[in-house]
């Protein structure tokens, strides 16, 4: 549920990951960014080395950064300015009609970015906990859906609500307004909320953190979350 929050004024701005290090509070966000390589040329001549000094070891080659599996960042939206509260971004044309989804959630930036085998379809300013009422950070599974949901500790309505937490953490429409926060919850714009609810299932999941940036190429999920 969302509450007022006087005291918190910044505005939040979003930029794409590959452009923001690690950890940079104005990320917005949590887009990801493309490596650029950089190749340095000498010059002047080459000594003949002595022939009894061995010719150089090669050096093995970099191991590239893994493009395949429904958990690995594949493509992002094309996002160039910064996500207003209120304002969300969607778009499926460059991702299957199927395929495995997962939410992430950064709370430095106060962004949620929706991705469908590995291409972001979805992303959105957020509301979020603060004080007494954090919102925690991890991998939670959606274990609840309800579209018309009414908190029981607040009476307050959660519409599009998925349920993250056994103690009440879940992703729902939210009025999204500077000055707002929740009481732990991932708030999102109600037409945000309602497109997320329609494609999700139990058991997607929902990865909360604190200031990680991804670029194309690095994985979601990895490990046994990523079976």
């Amino acid at each position: 549920m969302a509450g007022q929050s006087g005291w918190w004024t910044k505005r939040w701005v979003r930029m794409p990951l590959g452009v923001i290090a690690t950890g940079a509070a104005s990320l917005l966000a949590f887009h990801a960014g493309q490596d650029i390589a950089q190749v340095a040329f000498g010059s002047g001549a080459a000594e003949a080395a002595p022939a009894m000094v061995p010719p150089p070891k090669p050096v093995p080659a970099v191991a590239q950064k893994p493009v395949d599996g429904p958990f690995v960042v594949k493509s992002i939206l094309p996002i160039n300015e910064p996500i207003r509260f209120g304002k969300f971004y969607w778009d499926e044309t460059r991702a299957p009609a199927s395929g495995k989804l997962v939410v992430t959630v950064d709370l430095t930036a106060r962004v949620i970015s929706v991705f469908r085998d590995g291409h972001e379809i979805g992303a959105a300013a957020i509301l979020k906990g603060y004080g007494e009422k954090p919102t925690p950070t991890g991998i939670f599974p959606i274990t609840q859906k309800d579209a018309d949901h009414v908190s029981n500790i607040y009476d307050a309505p959660m519409p599009w609500m998925m349920r993250l937490t056994n103690d009440g953490v879940s992703i729902h429409g939210s009025k999204v307004e500077k000055g707002y926060a929740t009481n732990g919850c991932i708030g999102v714009p109600d037409a945000f909320a309602e497109k997320l609810f329609r494609i999700a299932s139990l058991g997607d999941k929902v990865i909360v953190t604190d200031g990680k940036t991804m670029q194309v190429g690095d994985p979601i999920l990895a490990g046994e979350h990523a079976g």
